[in-house]
């Protein structure tokens, strides 16, 4: 099967949105079981809203994201809106909040992409895939 167009991957992540936000976070396919949040960027050249579903993991309290786009050549576009826009909304089952996204140092990135790794083998395949070194990225709630 060829890769999935633009428009296919916009209809497919509005589909995974919105069981997320009508399910408190479940959802179905092949998404089930994961752990889910859903990110809002600032376009980088458009300045809109975009929502986009991404798997995160945990390093005591703090949450990160993986940009690695399935082991494409290039960043996802949400990676690009927030070094561009680093505030983000985060969403999680029950908790919606405002963060700063921050691209983790090269230790910090080695150390959290080798744990998601171990918690979820097939992110390995992914850097195994392309010749970038795939972004991690810290989600800091923002403090009021």
């Amino acid at each position: 099967m060829s890769d999935p167009t633009a428009d296919q991957m916009k209809s497919f992540n509005q589909q995974v949105i919105d069981e997320f936000r009508a399910n408190d976070g479940v959802v179905t396919g092949q998404f089930a079981g994961a752990p889910l949040l859903l990110l809002t960027t600032t376009g980088a050249r458009s300045g809109r809203q975009h929502t986009t579903p991404v798997v995160h993991g945990r390093d005591g309290e703090d949450i990160y994201i993986i940009a690695s786009k399935a082991g494409a050549p290039t960043n996802p576009a949400w990676f690009h809106n927030l070094v561009a826009n680093p505030e983000v909304t985060v969403e999680l089952p029950g908790e919606t909040f405002t963060a700063t996204a921050v691209v983790a140092d090269e230790d910090r990135r080695a150390r959290l992409y080798a744990q998601t790794v171990e918690q979820m083998p097939g992110v390995g395949e992914y850097q195994a895939k392309t010749t970038r070194v795939i972004p991690v990225v810290g989600l800091e709630r923002t403090r009021s």
